[in-house]
């Protein structure tokens, strides 16, 4: 006879996906605990989808070394749209799904909705509220990148033609000699590089991130195994080069340059923080801004706009975004540290589920914050483009 488990598991499988994420019970952690909890064993990265990662996404900056940014008096608005979304689905594995099944298969601690300048959904979870602050992993590439674009603009970088070595003589006479500004930033140095998260022995699990002097030994370290702008290859500790030169170009630090090139100008609501190399160090180019959802959505707009802040001032070179939204020699999936969707349509991305999805022919940012249980992989990442998708074409 068969056990009750074996039936429950077996009743499991033939019900419908969406009836058995709504007997699930959403993750909460109340943030007024937050600092009386903070986890102190653990990996910073917080897999496991347990109560100590969603409490380390949302407090960064008291887990780790970081470097403020702040909110000036202007605020860009971002008025409300009523908008009924009862008729919404999207389909993922070959079933449909509505926004609230997204945020509980999700582990969704926010989803921004914002079509021409305007909230149509603004949803929170997981205990987080619009004065969270949450990690935004590998979209800080995207960031850093308008950074060097702004830095092209100022004239503190002549051309992304240059060697990555002309602006860190520390990598001279490694793999980096050859690679070019543009080759790092469409992830083809050609230098080795493994970026394998469920590798504990890979390099994005083993370099030294917290220390920048011994980062760049490191990555001065590594093989040159193609050729520059050929091969793409994913590489955090490239992107945290990136960060580097810009911060090496301007003579400043990254917080410090986005704070009065972005942030205050075009009207970021709150206060946010960058984590660093070590206390003092330069902030990571590669990983861990930390905002609020709806400044990741103004960022989605500054970058929609072209570098254009609302007062009509240009911040980055008049194609920059254009040439940041092409596809690389390399893969045509690629940008300037932006992924790439066909069609005009580009994304910031980074693990454990956080998202900005960007699409400026039908004037769409949706952006997303997550506590995925593992860092990538299926069947996450098909609900996130399954419902990007389908709110671009259920809003046209």
């Amino acid at each position: 006879m068969p056990s009750r488990l074996t039936i429950y598991l077996s009743s499991l499988l033939i019900l419908p996906l969406a009836t058995v994420l709504q007997a699930q019970e959403p993750r909460y952690v109340d943030p007024a605990l937050d600092l009386q909890n903070l986890p102190t064993t653990g990996g910073s990265l917080g897999a496991g989808g347990d109560d100590a990662q969603i409490i380390r996404f949302r407090n960064w900056a008291a887990m780790s070394p970081t470097r403020e940014i702040e909110a000036g008096e202007f605020t860009l608005a971002l008025p409300y749209q009523t908008t009924d979304w009862s008729d919404f689905s999207y389909s993922a594995g070959g079933d449909d799904f509505d926004v609230d099944d997204f945020m509980l298969h999700n582990h969704v601690g926010g989803l921004l909705v914002i079509k021409n300048g305007q909230i149509l959904l603004e949803r929170y979870g997981l205990g987080n509220n619009e004065d969270s602050l949450w990690v935004s992993f590998s979209m800080s590439k995207s960031v850093t990148s308008m950074l060097l674009g702004a830095a092209v603009k100022d004239g503190y970088i002549a051309s992304i033609e240059e060697r990555v070595s002309d602006y860190l003589p520390r990598l001279q006479n490694s793999a980096y000699d050859e690679a070019r500004i543009v080759d790092v930033l469409h992830m083809a140095s050609g230098a080795q590089w493994n970026e394998d998260y469920a590798d504990p022995n890979s390099d994005v699990a083993t370099y030294p991130g917290g220390d920048v002097v011994r980062l760049f030994e490191f990555m001065g370290s590594k093989p040159n195994v193609a050729t520059p702008g050929e091969v793409f290859n994913y590489n955090t500790g490239e992107t945290d080069l990136v960060g580097a030169i810009v911060r090496a170009a301007i003579g400043n630090n990254l917080a410090t340059y986005l704070q009065h090139k972005i942030w205050q100008p075009f009207g970021m609501e709150s206060d946010a923080n960058w984590a660093t190399h070590g206390e003092g160090g330069g902030e990571r180019g590669g990983c861990c801004i930390n905002a609020t959802l709806r400044d990741y959505g103004r960022l989605g707009l500054f970058a929609m706009s072209g570098g254009v802040l609302p007062d009509g001032t240009r911040v980055l070179p008049d194609n920059w975004m254009r040439d940041s939204t092409t596809p690389s020699p390399a893969f045509n999936g690629y940008g300037y540290l932006w992924w790439l969707q066909g069609e005009g349509v580009f994304r910031a991305s980074g693990i454990f589920g956080q998202g900005i999805y960007i699409n400026p022919e039908t004037g769409l940012v949706v952006a997303v914050i997550s506590a995925w249980p593992r860092a990538t992989g299926e069947p996450f990442e098909s609900h996130r483009n399954g419902l990007f998708q389908a709110v671009d074409d259920w809003l046209q």
